[in-house]
């Protein structure tokens, strides 16, 4: 790669924006003459939320209307106040976010069995809509979990068997008094009985 000066004459399209009577977003600069194409209008009152909301830290004010039906609050709103501490560009925000929606779940769960409350998962998750309008699939998903659960459990049988069929273990001693630990003491106390 040449680090050679360009002439700009030669490169084809160089400069094609240049002249203002040929770029297209170039009457939009005009801001004299909006009032005549409707582009006045005044920005809306800002809602004043009474509850935290949180702000990335690409923007530097809130839009005019959020969202205050579910502040964060708990695990999930500690990884969300942690992921707006990052930027949008780091993909580690987003990861945090979709954590805390998880983890989410599982506090409205605990919430509403606490509450006394015993939540019904298959409808929350839509099982009766997915059999009704998607049987195909919904069979698909219900025999893999299947397949899978009972891999699992042929999986954790098969161990159990090999870890019995294994060597048997060692006939466990109990040291008392007249017992000796070592073949070497053995010896020695029959040696002392008189033995060979």
């Amino acid at each position: 790669m040449s680090k050679a000066l360009i002439n700009p004459a030669t490169v084809p399209g160089w400069g094609v924006d240049a002249d203002p009577q040929n770029d297209p977003t170039y009457p939009i600069r005009h801001i004299g003459d909006q009032k005549t194409r409707g582009l006045t209008w005044c920005r809306p009152a800002l809602q004043r939320p009474d509850v935290e909301i949180l702000r990335s830290i690409e923007h530097n004010r809130l839009p005019a209307v959020v969202g205050t039906s579910t502040p964060p609050s708990g695990l999930s709103g500690m990884l969300r106040r942690y992921a707006f501490r990052r930027s949008e560009s780091d993909w580690w925000h987003w990861l945090l976010l979709m954590g805390a929606d998880r983890v989410n779940v599982v506090e409205g769960v605990v919430d509403d069995l606490r509450g006394g409350a015993v939540p019904n998962i298959p409808a929350e998750m839509g099982i009766g809509a997915e059999w009704q309008y998607n049987r195909a699939r919904f069979l698909t998903k219900v025999g893999a979990v299947a397949a899978a659960s009972l891999a699992a459990i042929l999986i954790v049988r098969a161990r159990r068997t090999d870890a019995s069929d294994a060597t048997p273990a060692p006939e466990r001693r109990w040291i008392t008094g007249e017992a000796r630990e070592t073949a070497l003491g053995e010896k020695l106390h029959t040696s002392e009985r008189g033995g060979a």
